[in-house]
């Protein structure tokens, strides 16, 4: 049986990870980042302090969070999944598709958009130029984004001047477009979970465009998804809407950052999907 253990088990990404893992055909020891709060020692998951004692018997550690001591993992013998948005970048991300390669002894995870758009090929056929724009929820921040959105919107409904500290930006009833990447723009939207990428389509030169055959973790629905939607999903969810000719198209595609961005490909890669 895999065992695993989970550092930072009391964050938002976390506790998503060890409900997730705890079913599975593993064992899942869930550690905190340092020295237990009284909530953290009295809440619903039990939750352990973590040591090096704790993992010398543990085949993979996933970094949900920093542990106070980083020396910890330093003798560490067993697999790395470094889960965290501040992952060491000279990692190797996690694969796109089946299991961790033997051999590897570390992966980062990769953004939910960098998979997103890893999966148009496969989703759409005589693709030519692509270009749309991603509402983006704070639920990607963890616990830090939902708090924050929560007292800024009741900061403003009080009449107060929102604390700016947790998120950087104000967010509460605020529709914020960023700088344009490539084709991209990123417009953080003020929701607590649930993304979507809205992609305007032209087919390649002569070609047309066609729905595919939905892979494995995406889903055809009949309408453009709402966030609502797409933050009780553990899918991608997915519509096409063609144009003339089918020679353009708006594609939707809905997911939620943790459910499907972090909690699927980890289940994958670990092999217990």
């Amino acid at each position: 049986m895999l065992k695993l253990a989970v550092i930072g088990a009391q964050t938002l990404l976390g506790r998503e990870l060890v409900g997730t893992l705890e079913p599975q055909d593993c064992s899942v020891l869930p550690l905190s980042t340092g020295a237990l709060t009284i909530e953290e020692e009295e809440g619903d998951l039990v939750v352990f302090a973590p040591t090096p004692e704790l993992l010398q018997d543990i085949d993979v550690a996933i970094l949900a969070g920093t542990p106070k001591e980083p020396a910890m993992l330093e003798a560490f013998p067993g697999r790395i999944l470094d889960l965290r948005p501040d992952a060491n970048p000279r990692l190797e991300a996690m694969p796109l598709n089946g299991e961790w390669v033997p051999g590897a002894t570390a992966y980062k995870g990769r953004p939910a958009l960098e998979q997103v758009l890893g999966l148009l090929p496969h989703l759409v056929s005589g693709l030519g130029e692509v270009s749309g724009t991603h509402l983006r929820s704070v639920g990607h921040l963890g616990d830090a984004g939902l708090d924050g959105l929560m007292e800024q919107s009741v900061d403003i409904l009080q009449g107060k001047d929102p604390d700016l500290e947790k998120l950087g930006y104000r967010a509460a009833f605020e529709v914020v477009p960023q700088s344009p990447r490539g084709n991209l723009i990123e417009v953080r939207v003020p929701v607590f979970h649930g993304e979507l990428l809205i992609l305007h389509l032209r087919a390649a030169e002569g070609g047309t465009l066609e729905a595919l055959e939905a892979p494995l973790g995406v889903k055809w629905t009949d309408h453009p998804p709402s966030s609502r939607e797409v933050a009780v999903s553990a899918e991608l969810l997915a519509h096409l809407s063609l144009g003339a000719e089918a020679r353009t198209a708006i594609l939707t595609l809905g997911f939620d950052p943790i459910l499907w961005g972090v909690l699927r490909p980890t289940l994958r890669v670990l092999g217990l999907a």
